[in-house]
């Protein structure tokens, strides 16, 4: 084997876990500055006199920018890919930070809401490739770090809530200035080395039917068993994004209306859902390396029905560990299905992690808008709603259909 083959096995196999944290960190703090425009809810609520729908439509805004471009911007970056893409995209939404902290109206608050979605649109594509070119042989588990740091970020939205927001209001929103900051300083770290890799790799390729790294298009499979699998990913994607956007837009004032507690208890509910989706996302990676993708999906999506279809009955005090649990499982699948889908897609690993992230946000876009104007016509009333969505999950059970993984 001559130097240059031996050169390109280790930079496929070898798992770099400096650029792991590094890339899982800008994740973090990218999806830190989307939790800032979430985090704001309940004190723009008050403060500007906002509806449930007017809320839906900035959870809209949010995640809709991001979603629609996404697999644009995955698509563009498998053909041209751009390391400067990953400080550009935290610029912009520094910017969206800067004008949501003092956004005077609806309408600004829309406008900065949207600059964070289009930084975050095109940073994931781009983050998601360098995941791919650091994970070696470990791709559900580099996956799952990636993940994990998003999931944190979101995490944060109900602590930002209750220890800025609450007592700051609506100008605490400039300190997600610094997350911007931090961002893009550690995106300028991992730059040099993603280059590096793009020159190993020999990106760009000339595409006459093989990926960069040798594999055949859709490893092996038929383009009609592709189809057939990413539709039913869609399906998945979209049963559990919907049920997302009803817990995490709306779930903390479903706990005041029904129970009456405070604000604070009903965004520790919340707090202690994401952040056991980001236990579910570390392990979820892990056990998609050793058990299979598709085990992973169907036990995330299946798995966690029983617990949503129970939600709506529990009394307050079992609600706190049941949301737990509910959120471990729920999210262990979601890196899995990243990885499952850029395994179908080898040639094309920008747009199958644009399509699967991006369309998570977008399908949560407009879960919020539906669900937010469905409050909205019964009187601002979310208890008959979110108790509706708890049948969501239930459409997980089309995974038994997905192709077996063929790698595992």
């Amino acid at each position: 084997m001559n130097t240059a083959v031996q050169t390109r096995v280790a930079v496929q196999t070898a798992t770099v876990y400096s650029i792991l944290f590094a890339v899982s960190a800008i994740h973090m703090l990218n999806d830190s500055m989307q939790t800032v425009v979430t985090a704001l809810f309940p004190v723009l609520r008050d403060s500007l006199a906002l509806t449930l729908s007017q809320i839906g439509w900035l959870s809209f805004a949010l995640n809709m920018t991001s979603s629609v471009m996404q697999p644009v911007v995955g698509l563009y970056s498998d053909r041209h890919p751009t390391p400067g893409m990953l400080p550009v995209g935290m610029g912009m939404s520094l910017l969206g930070i800067a004008g949501l902290a003092f956004a005077p109206n609806y309408w600004t608050l829309l406008l900065a809401t949207v600059f964070i979605g289009i930084g975050s649109a095109v940073f994931h594509p781009e983050g998601s490739r360098v995941v791919y070119f650091a994970a070696g042989e470990r791709r559900s588990f580099a996956q799952s770090i990636y993940q994990m740091g998003g999931n944190a970020g979101s995490m944060l939205a109900p602590l930002m809530t209750i220890a800025i927001f609450i007592p700051l209001g609506q100008r605490g929103a400039a300190w997600g200035m610094l997350l911007a900051a931090a961002a893009i300083a550690v995106a300028l770290y991992v730059v040099p080395w993603y280059r590096t890799q793009l020159a190993a790799y020999g990106v760009p390729v000339k595409r006459k039917g093989k990926a960069a790294d040798g594999q055949t298009l859709h490893d092996g499979l038929s383009g009609r068993t592709v189809a057939f699998a990413l539709t039913l990913l869609v399906l998945i994607v979209f049963a559990r994004s919907w049920y997302a956007a009803g817990i995490n837009n709306f779930y903390p004032f479903y706990l005041e209306d029904k129970f009456g507690v405070s604000k604070q208890t009903a965004q520790l509910a919340l707090f202690l859902y994401l952040g056991a989706g980001v236990a579910g996302t570390f392990f979820g990676g892990i056990w998609g390396d050793r058990f299979g993708r598709k085990n992973m999906i169907i036990f995330s999506i299946v798995g966690s029905a029983p617990f949503a279809l129970a939600l709506p009955y529990l009394p307050l005090e079992a609600i706190f560990p049941v949301v737990t649990v509910l959120g471990f499982i729920m999210m262990s699948g979601f890196s899995v299905s990243v990885v499952y889908a850029q395994e179908l897609m080898p040639r094309n690993v920008g747009m199958a992690s644009g399509l699967i992230v991006g369309l998570a946000f977008g399908m949560g876009a407009l879960g919020a808008v539906v669900l937010g104007e469905w409050m909205s016509a019964i009187g601002e009333n979310p208890i008959p709603v979110i108790d509706a969505v708890s049948y969501l999950p239930l459409i997980g059970l089309l995974a038994f259909l997905l192709p077996k993984d063929r790698r595992r």
